[in-house]
C-alpha cells in the first residue's frame, strides 16, 4: 500500500531566506483609501456612540419634525384666514366658494395626516394626503414655476417619501418570519427617491444669495455631504453633516422670532424656517434607518 507523503522532508514549502518578500508581506502596508475608510469607521463608531442615548427616539422626532410645516401652514392659513380669501380671490381669480373650499380642505388635511403620521397610523394614506396638499398648494398659489419653493417642496416630498419607507420597515412581519417581497422592493426605491429629493434644498442654497468666504466652505462640505447621501457612502455619517449645517443655518437665516410681528418678510422666514426643519427631519429618519439596498454602504457589507 503505497504512503502519501508531505513536502516537509524535501524543504519544497520552505520560504529561501534570499528571496524576495511574498505577495502577503508586500501588500502589508495600507493604500490611502483603507487609511481613510478606516479613520471615517472610526468617526462613524465615535458618533453612533455619542447618539445611542437619542436613537430610541429618532424616528419619533424625525416624523414629528416632517409634519411641523404643515402643522404650522394650518395653523397660519386659520389666523390668517382672511387675507387667505384675498389672495386667492383677487390675485388668483379663484372664485369666492372655491376659495373657501380649497382652504378648509387643505387645514383639514394638514391637520388630520400630519397626527396620523406622527402617531404612525395609516402612514401610507397620510403621506399621500400630504403629498397632495404639496401639490395642490403649488399650484392654487401659483408657486410652482417659483425655483427656490420648487426645490424646497421637492427636499420635503423626499422626507415624506421617507416616512413611507420608515413605515414599512416597522410593517408587522409575515407569518415565515421576513416581510413580504413586496414590502421590501418597495422600501429600497422609496427610500433611493426619499434620499436623492432631500438634497434639492441644499442645492437651491447653493445657487441662491451672496456668496462669501463662508459661504463657499459651507457649499463644498455641504455638496460633498449631499453626494455622499445620494450614493449612499457613509450615508448616516453624511446626514449628520447635513442636519448640522441646516440647523445652524435656519437659527442664523430664518430667525423670524427676531422680526417686528408687522415686519413684510416675517411670514417667509417663518416658512422657510419651518420647512427647513421638515427637511432635517427626513434626514434624521436617513440616519435612523440608513440608505437601504440601492447603496454603496450596503454593496460593501455584500463584497
Amino acid at each position: 500500500m503505497s504512503q502519501i507523503r508531505g513536502t516537509a522532508g524535501y524543504n519544497l514549502g520552505a520560504q529561501n531566506r534570499f528571496s524576495a518578500p511574498g505577495r502577503a508581506e508586500a501588500t502589508n502596508d495600507p493604500s490611502p483609501l483603507d487609511t481613510i475608510r478606516a479613520q471615517t469607521d472610526k468617526i462613524e463608531d465615535w458618533l453612533d456612540t455619542l447618539a445611542d442615548p437619542v436613537k430610541p427616539y429618532l424616528p419619533a422626532i424625525g416624523r414629528f419634525l416632517i409634519v411641523v410645516t404643515f402643522l404650522e401652514d394650518a395653523l397660519r392659513i386659520l389666523t390668517q384666514w382672511t387675507d387667505q380669501l384675498v389672495y386667492l380671490h383677487d390675485y388668483r381669480h379663484i372664485p369666492r366658494g372655491l376659495t373657501h373650499l380649497f382652504l378648509l380642505v387643505n387645514v383639514v388635511a394638514m391637520v388630520v395626516c400630519s397626527t396620523m403620521v406622527i402617531i404612525r397610523k395609516h402612514s401610507d394614506w397620510a403621506v399621500v394626503g400630504l403629498l397632495g396638499v404639496v401639490v395642490t398648494q403649488a399650484l392654487g398659489y401659483g408657486l410652482i414655476f417659483d425655483l427656490n419653493f420648487f426645490l424646497r417642496n421637492l427636499s420635503v416630498m423626499g422626507g415624506l417619501l421617507m416616512v413611507l419607507s420608515d413605515s414599512w420597515v416597522r410593517r408587522k412581519f409575515a407569518p415565515a418570519g421576513l416581510p413580504s417581497i413586496d414590502d421590501k422592493d418597495r422600501k429600497m426605491y422609496f427610500q433611493l427617491a426619499g434620499r436623492v429629493l432631500l438634497i434639492f434644498l441644499f442645492v437651491g442654497f447653493v445657487f441662491s444669495g451672496h456668496w462669501g468666504i463662508g459661504r463657499v466652505i459651507v457649499s463644498v462640505f455641504g455638496l460633498v455631504a449631499c453626494v455622499m447621501v445620494v450614493v449612499g457612502f457613509k450615508a448616516k455619517w453624511s446626514a449628520i453633516i447635513l442636519v448640522v449645517i441646516l440647523s445652524i443655518f435656519n437659527v442664523l437665516v430664518n430667525n423670524f422670532w427676531t422680526l417686528h410681528p408687522h415686519h413684510p418678510h416675517k411670514d417667509f422666514a417663518k416658512y422657510d424656517f419651518f420647512q427647513i426643519l421638515s427637511i432635517v427631519g427626513g434626514l434624521l429618519l436617513l440616519v435612523n434607518m440608513g440608505p437601504g439596498q440601492f447603496s454603496v454602504d450596503e454593496k460593501k457589507k455584500v463584497y
